[in-house]
């Protein structure tokens, strides 16, 4: 692993070194960190999978609901990243600090907010979504404690996003290891040991973004990076106001209506009965972390797009997108054939002993992991749009693959093919391949350029 170097020593890489060793520098720390963040729920799931299928078929029925409004922050955050990486890339450090400071006063009043909403009208939301019984209030229960953590969330979220648009994205996954590990002890501790049962692996989750935050909280205010968050005469600005809404709104809708199109999913699932909904969590967690690559290569074009526009170097820009959308590809087709062919059974076992749920969830995964490389192109040719500041675009792509593509194909499959459960798995790999196809086309077209003549004109 390369060691994480200076801001400034990481821009100039962005700027003028090796595409290739660019790339891959930002993405393994981005992929180590994603699959740090998806042990969470992965972790949890394990240890409540040696109790009952109701406990991970509450979890995966409730997730949705609160990635819904992760995802929606994370709209703001991720704004953060590509406008901090643009100033960056055009050597405009106050604008880029002035940036920072209004993402943080965005991200944490928002995650104040929205935790308290959630926990009130969880019942509500959990009641429509057709949970019954022990689903019901086991899922409630999680939801409840695990949505405390949103304030603590965010904090790490906006310290990876201002290193990130340094180039640096290894600090970041440092700090989310030394979380899933405290998450790793205190899960069996709580779930096993104190016989808390669900409410142990929220509390494990909770209590492991704590001390994560403050370490965060403290490297982004006194840390070494060169962009640091400091509100001591803090003045808003509309006009940055106006460009985090006009970035981060889009990417903040497409997401979380992407997962509220998850909620509604997982409601058609559940209508098969407790052991598919187990199935279908088990199946997208694993899939989670197969297209991994795709999601980090998609955040290191981003950050590299976002410098290299912000430096007025579109023909490097477009560079490390092809590259990086080649490397996706690549690996993910050899990684999906290995894993749909011979392991696919194997893995699921590792969660459940269920054997109606390994049956339906290796299914699952097979056919998803067969066709993941479709995920490449996705997320690379999204990271594109989104390192241009044209969120507009992947926020429509994005909730169409969700309220389009793949309630339709359910429809289609459901109907006319009478494939029952099956239905759901291919419906989720036809509106994944769907969707690549059309932003595709949207590169190609050169819609990704629609945003560049703005920033530089700010800058003339």
């Amino acid at each position: 692993m390369h060691k994480a170097g200076s801001a400034k020593a990481n821009t100039e890489m962005i700027l003028g070194g090796n595409m290739t060793k660019a790339l891959l520098y930002l993405a393994v720390p981005i992929m180590i960190n994603n699959l740090i963040q998806t042990m969470y729920n992965l972790t949890d799931t394990y240890w409540l999978g040696k109790l009952q299928t109701t406990r991970m078929a509450a979890i995966s029925l409730v997730s949705p609901m609160q990635n819904v409004i992760i995802n929606f922050g994370q709209g703001i955050t991720m704004a953060g990243a590509i406008l901090i990486s643009q100033y960056v890339g055009a050597r405009d450090k106050d604008n880029a600090k002035a940036m920072a400071n209004h993402i943080f006063v965005c991200s944490i009043i928002f995650s104040v907010i929205c935790g308290l909403l959630c926990f009130f009208f969880t019942p509500d939301i959990v009641g429509w979504l057709g949970a019954e019984g022990d689903v019901y209030t086991l899922g409630i229960t999680y939801i409840r404690i695990v949505i405390c953590d949103l304030p603590f969330l965010f904090m790490i979220n906006i310290y990876s996003a201002v290193s990130q648009a340094q180039g640096d994205t290894f600090r970041p996954m440092q700090l989310n290891m030394l979380g899933i590990i405290i998450n790793m002890i205190l899960d069996p501790l709580f779930i096993m040991g104190f016989k808390w049962d669900i409410a142990g692996a929220a509390f494990a989750t909770f209590l492991a973004k704590v001390p994560c935050a403050a370490i965060a909280f403290y490297a982004v205010t006194k840390g070494k990076n060169e962009i640091k968050i400091n509100l001591k005469g803090f003045r808003f600005s509309m006009n940055m106001f106006k460009n985090i809404i006009s970035v981060g709104l889009p990417t903040a809708l497409g997401n979380s209506t992407m997962q509220l199109g998850f909620l509604l999913m997982t409601k058609n699932v559940l209508m098969y009965g407790d052991a598919a909904m187990a199935a279908y969590g088990i199946g997208n967690r694993i899939n989670g972390m197969i297209t991994m690559p795709a999601n980090a290569l998609g955040g290191a074009v981003s950050t590299i797009v976002g410098q290299n526009i912000g430096a007025r170097q579109l023909d490097r820009a477009v560079d490390s997108y092809r590259k990086g959308r080649l490397m996706s590809v690549i690996f993910l087709f050899v990684l999906g054939m290995i894993l749909s062919m011979f392991l696919s059974r194997h893995i699921v076992g590792i969660f459940t002993h269920d054997k109606s749920v390994v049956l339906m969830a290796s299914d699952f995964l097979s056919i998803m992991a067969f066709w993941c490389f479709t995920n490449g192109v996705y997320n690379t040719t999204t990271g594109l749009f989104n390192g241009a500041g044209n969120t507009i675009v992947t926020m429509i792509v994005e909730a169409t693959r969700l309220w389009i593509w793949r309630f339709f194909t359910l429809y289609i499959f459901r109907t006319y093919f009478h494939m029952g459960v099956e239905s759901v798995w291919y419906c989720v790999v036809a509106s994944n391949g769907i969707s690549a196809f059309i932003i595709y086309i949207l590169y190609k077209a050169g819609l990704w350029r629609m945003r560049i003549g703005r920033f530089v004109n700010a800058h003339n």
